[in-house]
């Protein structure tokens, strides 16, 4: 079973300009609306590739309930807590140059009590055939120890954790031993505190290094470098695919799907490997944060090339 846990989900709206002038008029020529939130866009492509996954969380508001409706369309399993006030509206401004501008709202606050709901809800699904999915962000107010707090309750009932977080919340998480982390290369290295742009090499090592946690997987998305995955006794890289880019909001969502997916379906390696970099190009060709179909995926799978990182004695 795969849960994920969306602390502040989101409507996706997407709009696309020209070009966006600050302080002026601009005029839309497209918009688009989706639920959203790095949980929720986990689930929606888990979807398309043809698994289940119970979405969890918070949800407020008319926004809220648009969000539960998106979903019991799309026959994506649900059980949310509900909190007063308006789950938030995050907007996306696309111009023609590729740029992309992000406003997004801060969301509804979280009681105490509704936060042991959450844990008590999460609790109910752990077991040993559980993978949790903890991503984004969290409430205003949240404990930023609640990702290291959940991980650590889910495997006292013997779960799994794919965690995809940053900053602080990714920092503290990682002594509670997450099972499975799909940081980015920005997130690696402000992680490691560098200030320049690392290399292959070094990223692989800062991988390595985080494994001591008790971590099993580290896939590292690097964008246009395309990805690198660390387990023990396997460690590969794979260029980027070429794709037509739409977008790349929702690629790393992409990845943590796949992830996701294979350790449900118990996928070898090289095919876990393969489906991550194919749903993660996928999602690039989408608008906003759609995800791609299972036939594209199956298509972009074909070519991937992954190729053998080699350590130094």
């Amino acid at each position: 079973m795969i849960v994920t846990v969306t602390m502040n989900p989101a409507i996706d709206k997407t709009v696309e300009v020209d070009n966006l002038i600050p302080g002026g008029l601009n005029r839309i020529r497209r918009a688009f609306f989706d639920a959203g939130g790095k949980g929720i866009n986990v689930s929606k492509t888990i979807c398309e590739l043809g698994g289940e996954s119970v979405a969890t969380g918070f949800l407020g508001g008319n926004a809220g309930k648009t969000i539960e409706r998106v979903l019991n369309e799309k026959h994506i399993s649900n059980d949310f807590i509900w909190v007063e006030g308006e789950t938030r509206t995050n907007t996306k401004v696309f111009e023609n140059s590729g740029a992309v501008t992000e406003l997004n709202e801060p969301g509804p606050v979280i009681s105490d009590g509704q936060l042991d709901a959450l844990k008590r809800k999460l609790e109910s699904y752990a077991g040993p055939d559980t993978l949790f999915i903890l991503a984004g962000s969290i409430p205003a107010g949240v404990d930023k120890n609640i990702y290291a707090d959940m991980i650590t309750l889910v495997h006292n009932k013997g779960a799994k954790v794919l965690m995809d977080a940053d900053g602080e919340l990714f920092k503290r998480a990682l002594p509670a031993g997450p099972d499975i982390i799909k940081p980015n290369r920005v997130e690696l290295e402000e992680y490691a505190g560098i200030d320049y742009r690392a290399s292959h090499e070094e990223l692989a090592e800062m991988a390595r290094k985080l494994m001591a946690n008790g971590i099993e997987t580290v896939a590292v998305s690097m964008g246009k470098s395309g990805a690198m995955f660390i387990r023990r006794d396997y460690e590969v890289r794979c260029p980027a695919l070429s794709v037509k880019a739409h977008s790349t909001v929702g690629a790393g969502d992409a990845m943590v799907a796949a992830l996701a997916y294979a350790w449900d379906r118990k996928l070898s390696n090289d095919d876990t490997v393969k489906l991550c970099m194919a749903t993660s190009a996928g999602a690039v060709t989408t608008i906003g944060t759609k995800p791609p179909t299972r036939a594209v995926v199956d298509e972009l799978m074909r070519q991937v090339i992954i190729e053998k990182i080699e350590t130094e004695n």
